[in-house]
């Protein structure tokens, strides 16, 4: 059965009418309106209910089936892909991202501790003598749907952290809140196959893909501020840049 879809189309508005589509769809599909597997009607139909040009109503699905929003399968027809979180490549975290675009993030800690912090993250943080880190394990899910697995280090010269405000409030909330000043950070994007313990807490499949981040974030004052490594379910979540040419 097709989902049935109400989408408002504006055309007085200077937003073309194919992207309204797609804007449309894209709500749809991160309210969890049109849930994954979710079979849509055939472009003809779905234009002559929306009163647009078959032109226009294939443009809006190509768009979303470029985005890995949707999949044309033969026999069957369009389907929702997944909810799948989509980042712009920003310094930002993960649980603003999700709150600017409505989504309602919530925070399992796993393991906490505060203490001497080992070399390796010594060096990383560039820690003068005596400075300590927190550092913590959360999962962060979204609508009831694991997402993230995220490890993190942050020296204990900045601010007191605790597992209750890491439930509550996304870490770079915490310490803007406590003074800081980002400034840039240092990432890579990877990816990697889960392991047993990642596909148990993710509720996916061992050896499924997962997107990889490491990062160090760094303040206006030059202080290597706080550094980790997150893991991300590979059909939930995508990281999205605009390339310039130099």
């Amino acid at each position: 059965m097709s989902a049935d879809l109400n989408i408002p189309i504006d055309r007085s508005s200077p937003v073309p009418l194919y992207h309204q589509v797609v804007q449309g769809i894209e709500a749809a599909i991160h309210s969890g309106v049109l849930e994954s597997g979710s079979r849509l009607d055939n472009e003809i139909e779905l234009a002559s209910k929306l009163k647009l040009s078959r032109p226009t109503m294939r443009k809006a699905m190509d768009e979303l089936v470029r985005s890995g929003l949707l999949v044309r399968k033969r026999g069957v027809g369009t389907q929702v892909v997944s909810n799948q979180v989509r980042r712009h490549l920003e310094l930002s975290s993960l649980f603003d991202d999700l709150q600017r675009t409505g989504q309602k993030p919530t925070t399992e800690v796993l393991e906490f501790r505060h203490g001497k912090a080992d070399a390796a993250i010594a060096q990383a943080l560039d820690l003068p003598s005596g400075v300590g880190v927190y550092h913590f394990t959360r999962l962060r899910s979204v609508g009831g749907k694991p997402l993230a697995l995220m490890e993190n280090w942050v020296r204990d010269d900045i601010t007191d952290i605790t597992e209750e405000g890491l439930r509550q409030l996304g870490l770079y909330q915490i310490l803007r809140d406590a003074g800081v000043n980002f400034r840039l950070a240092s990432q890579r994007i990877g990816a990697m196959v889960a392991d047993p313990r990642q596909a148990g807490l993710l509720e996916t499949e061992a050896g499924s893909a997962l997107v990889t981040m490491e990062r160090t974030a760094v303040d206006d004052t030059g202080r290597n501020v706080e550094t980790g490594h997150h893991v991300y379910r590979a059909d939930s979540y995508s990281f999205e840049m605009t390339l310039v040419q130099r």
